[in-house]
């Protein structure tokens, strides 16, 4: 088999289910209108998924846009073949103005200073055109902010927004070798739309998008305009727009708690992914016992003992010291002792007959026995984003 092939000489690896993602896909294809676009969300090594492999199995599942964080996210799936549009969420550096329009990436402009580098870059594409080359497009996405007071212009600053948006594209249409800036898009992010029982915050947001969207319109710009995330997707259906930007339920996560209880009977969403090590080592250790860094456990029973080589280096959390649980041969482990930057203990008595070499689950289903990112996020107090997102991206991706 092709798994069996490439899992062959690691000590863990990570497999993603294309069927699940393809489910997940078709799940937010049919929440959202046939005219709403999809962008999918692969920022941060598509939240560990694997950014290239997520990215090309998006495009081959019917994605409208790409989403990721930095132009080297965009730069990467432009070159290993992605061919849809491709949109960088965060900061771009001025200096890498000249390979978004060479590579035709749209990028989020939510500064005017980022603005004034456009315009200068759109007079270095004129200076060095020789009307041979045509004219080259700025494709911008024009981030506002309507109260989340991260990126993005403020509502006070409409006005000059506008008035400068006028002026650039004004003077670019009045050259043919000037470079295009092209208004492509109008977008805002939601802070708190991922719990229903309190829509009030999104609901203001969404009003104050909508006076950004009328003042666009008047000023005879027609930007795609998009505003919700996956928890904005499911929850708020009135502000999908022209586009959503999906991340997290792509990849068979729900973004809380609340959306997932509230949305139990309508969709139902399916984990991609699941990391795997092997056991290392196996040894009997008489009770009394003390396991780990600084003997942080007293063992109070004779244990049979495992050893996994994987750590918090890998993605393991260090917080789940003596209170995570592992999968083997369809049973849970208790991780014992406290994490190592490389390696884990896990009490394997209650197993039965285990070998070295032997599958240990780590996150995903063995059996009726199943590790979610939920779980984990739930023990160690923390996301199920920063679980996944934390995942090492050395650690090999295998899309089965």
């Amino acid at each position: 088999m092709k798994n069996s092939t490439e899992k062959s000489g690691l000590r863990t690896w990570m497999e993603i289910d294309t069927k699940a993602l393809a489910h997940n896909y078709k799940v937010v294809r049919e929440f959202i209108p046939a005219s709403c676009k999809l962008m999918s969300v692969a920022k941060s090594n598509a939240y560990g998924h694997s950014l290239i492999d997520f990215s090309l199995e998006m495009q081959k599942l019917g994605t409208d846009w790409v989403g990721v964080d930095s132009i080297i996210e965009a730069i990467a799936i432009r070159k290993a073949g992605v061919t849809v549009p491709i949109f960088v969420l965060g900061y771009t550096l001025p200096e890498m103005l000249a390979t978004a329009v060479e590579m035709d990436i749209s990028i989020a402009v939510s500064t005017f200073e980022t603005l004034e580098a456009i315009a200068e870059q759109a007079s270095v594409f004129a200076q060095n055109s020789q009307g041979s080359q045509g004219s080259q497009k700025i494709k911008v996405h024009i981030k506002v902010d309507t109260g989340m007071h991260r990126q993005g212009f403020q509502e006070g600053e409409m006005s000059r927004l506008i008035d400068e948006l006028k002026r650039l594209t004004s003077l670019a249409d009045k050259d043919d070798k000037s470079a295009k800036i092209i208004i492509e898009g109008l977008f805002t992010h939601f802070a708190a739309a991922k719990n229903p029982a309190f829509p009030a915050d999104t609901l203001a947001q969404i009003a104050l998008f909508e006076k950004w969207v009328s003042a666009f319109t008047k000023a005879g710009f027609n930007p795609i305009k998009h505003a919700c995330a996956s928890g904005g997707t499911f929850l708020f259906p009135q502000a999908h727009f022209d586009m959503v930007r999906v991340g997290i339920a792509l990849y068979g996560l729900y973004p809380s708690r609340e959306t997932q209880l509230f949305m139990k009977d309508k969709i139902t969403l399916k984990p991609a992914l699941s990391w795997k090590t092997i056991l290392g080592e196996v040894k009997k250790v008489s009770r009394g016992g003390k396991v780990g860094y600084d003997f942080t456990e007293t063992l109070q029973r004779d244990t049979v003992m495992g050893i996994c080589p994987i750590g918090y280096w890998h993605g393991f959390p260090r917080n789940l010291s003596s209170i995570g649980y592992v999968i083997v041969r369809g049973k849970k482990a208790r991780v014992v002792g406290r994490v190592s930057m490389d390696m884990i203990n896990v009490d394997l008595t209650d197993i039965g007959e285990v070998k070295v070499g032997d599958e240990v689950t780590l996150i995903g289903q063995d059996g009726e026995e199943v590790v979610s990112v939920e779980d984990i996020a739930s023990a160690v107090a923390n996301s199920s984003y920063e679980v996944i997102t934390r995942l090492n991206p050395l650690i090999k991706r295998i899309y089965v």
